[in-house]
């Protein structure tokens, strides 16, 4: 099995994203999937999350040099505090980059890192199949099914997957000119879509990744600070990790006041269901969501209210979210590996009855 990372060249992946797509032609795939990436490797990169307006300087109030859309991909040069962003009038941080200044928490930070494509699966006690990370800034995705389960995909016309988010990878195919391509499911909360992409996007992740962090440690306990939008990881009275958060969003898109996306408080939450990559859906038409593969969730209370990763905004620090606790990939991935119950790699999830078992969480207002 072949799966080291940045080992491929970005001539490399153009190839392996270049699709031809031969006796893997199940369907007119090839001007779907065409691909001209022309980032750079190794370097702090920003995907914009919605329409934006590059500013001569870090403040709505400057001139706008350009305007651009969702899944523009930038150099990030540095972070700097500038004027309140309208939207978020707490958050005061831009994005410098070479054409200007972005509003940090509408651009997601990502990085372009491109892999050496799998060879052949690994074998697991349910047969062939590896999860997989994406580390490219997006990648796009075809359905193997005819036509799409999810509301989502029902509702868009471009099918991509995003930097962070974990797949389950169980088939390999190569065209005949040598391209590769993974097929990617959800296993967990999927209606039912089955995915096709190239293969350089994807990171394997191994079993001894996912192992438990400070395993023999006791006493731990996650504290969640609604005021602060902090969470902190204790074992007895030793911090051993601290982030900041968006929970539940205090406004809807419209402005008006919502009481039912607060984040429930208590100093007796358990952590009882946790997945590797979940397929996310709730609430109404008007006010609802829908979200592919949100990785490292670790439930915690009634209705789902969970700890996860975020590859829809980058607004850490004030509330956003219907009741979860968003948090950067990386900080949501060690709350997963750190907290109990423990979770089998295969499988990719553990559900716990009762609240006795998995790690104490306590959301409280400081």
């Amino acid at each position: 099995m072949v799966s080291s990372n940045n080992g491929i060249s970005r001539r490399g992946f153009l190839k392996l994203g270049a699709l031809g797509f031969g006796s893997l032609a199940l369907r007119p795939w090839q001007s779907y999937l065409q691909q001209g990436f022309e980032w750079p490797e190794n370097t702090m990169l920003g995907r914009t999350l919605a329409r934006l307006d590059f500013k001569l300087r870090p403040s709505e109030d400057s001139q706008t040099l350009e305007t651009v859309y969702d899944d523009e991909i930038v150099l990030w040069e540095k972070e700097v505090i500038g004027d309140p962003y309208p939207m978020y009038p707490t958050n005061r941080r831009w994005i410098q980059t070479s054409r200007g200044y972005l509003p940090a928490p509408m651009v997601q930070p990502v990085r372009y890192e491109p892999n050496l494509p799998m060879t052949e699966l690994p074998e697991t006690e349910e047969g062939r199949g590896t999860w997989a990370e994406v580390t490219v800034p997006y990648v796009d995705f075809v359905l193997e099914n005819a036509q799409p389960i999810s509301e989502l995909l029902k509702e868009t016309t471009r099918y991509r997957f995003y930097y962070r988010q974990l797949y389950w990878i169980d088939d390999i195919r190569t065209a005949s000119d040598g391209s590769v391509y993974y097929r990617a499911i959800e296993k967990h909360g999927s209606p039912g879509d089955v995915f096709w992409t190239p293969a350089a996007a994807f990171r394997p992740i191994s079993a001894e990744e996912l192992a438990p962090i400070h395993p023999d440690a006791t006493d731990k306990r996650v504290v969640i600070d609604l005021s602060r939008q902090t969470l902190s990881c204790f074992e007895g009275n030793s911090e051993v990790h601290f982030c900041r958060i968006s929970s539940g969003a205090k406004y809807d898109a419209f402005g008006n006041p919502v009481e039912h996306w607060s984040t429930p408080l208590g100093l007796n939450h358990v952590i009882n269901r946790k997945y590797v990559s979940l397929h996310m859906a709730g609430g109404s038409s008007a006010s609802g969501y829908e979200l592919l593969a949100v990785s490292w969730t670790s439930i915690f209370a009634t209705g789902g209210v969970a700890i996860h990763s975020t590859y829809w905004h980058n607004n850490y620090g004030e509330p956003m979210s219907h009741g979860c606790v968003n948090a950067a990939p990386d900080d949501a991935r060690f709350v997963y590996l750190w907290s109990t119950p423990n979770v089998p790699y295969t499988l990719g999830k553990i559900e716990v009855a009762g609240y006795d078992i998995g790690t104490k969480v306590q959301v409280i207002e400081s």
